[in-house]
């Protein structure tokens, strides 16, 4: 078994030390074939990566939206999901119908009726303009995500702290959201994702390069008439980077949330 597991791991890594090669090699190498390793590492595709791609600019944005997105979307979520599990009130099922109604519609399909409003409320071209369609689209996957982790909660642990004298809104941030944080590590960690990877809502709604997030920097090289596709892999490098420290640190609240879900589910 771990053998496997040993195999799996190297199948997956495998393309991430590719590109890592990649981005320390000369465009000659690079065309060359595949070379696993660089006879002389070329740090300075890094350098180039970060001044003429504007990493300094974009990757400060992207930082920026995914962690006010993240947050918002986390905050919003948790109290709608734990309403819908927990609240029983009329049209609770028609509210969760409408829910999975929209996950089903991709954001890119209401482009155009976005931007018009966009526009026509004066947010066109800026960062709030940009991160609400990302809040509101973010919405209803988390939703579901932390509606079903509240669901599995045993509801003796309400019902213990109201009696030892704890409000609704107590329970809530004091009993429950501490339970759910695996769950909420999961959102926070698919939502700063999407974020980061976003590209198309960008170009639609900003026309300044200075409010531009990371994706855009990456196809000025796959752009330029001079092939530059060396560059393009560090810069990709530099780009992956937060999110892969990101998985690194919720790792284990990940990995407790998809155990939990598999014993209680």
């Amino acid at each position: 078994m771990n053998g496997v597991l040993v195999l799996v791991a190297f199948i997956a890594l495998f393309p991430f030390f590719l590109m890592l090669s990649g981005s320390l090699q000369t465009i000659q190498e690079l065309y060359a074939g595949i070379t696993l390793w660089p006879a002389v590492p070329q740090l300075q595709n890094f350098v180039t990566a970060w001044t003429e791609g504007s990493m300094a600019i974009y990757i400060p944005n992207s930082i920026l939206y995914s962690t006010i997105v993240s947050a918002a979307v986390l905050f919003a979520s948790s109290m709608a999901g734990y309403a819908l599990a927990r609240i029983d009130f009329a049209g609770r099922n028609a509210v969760m119908f409408v829910i999975l109604a929209i996950m089903i519609v991709p954001l890119p399909a209401s482009f155009i009726a976005l931007y018009k409003l966009l526009v026509s409320m004066g947010l066109a071209n800026t960062r709030m303009g940009y991160m609400m369609p990302l809040i509101a689209g973010g919405l209803p996957v988390s939703i579901f995500i932390l509606q079903g982790f509240f669901v599995r909660q045993p509801k003796e642990i309400e019902d213990a702290a109201v009696l030892d004298g704890c409000s609704a809104f107590d329970v809530f941030w004091r009993v429950m959201l501490p339970l759910a944080k695996p769950g909420l590590a999961a959102v926070v960690v698919i939502e700063f994702l999407q974020v980061w990877n976003e590209y198309l809502l960008a170009l639609i709604i900003f026309n300044n390069q200075v409010l531009m997030p990371v994706q855009t920097g990456l196809i000025q090289f796959n752009a330029a008439e001079t092939p530059m596709q060396h560059v393009l892999l560090a810069a990709t490098m530099i780009a992956a980077l937060p999110v892969l420290l990101l998985y690194a640190i919720a790792q284990k609240s990940i990995v407790q949330g998809l155990m939990e879900g598999a014993v209680k589910g």
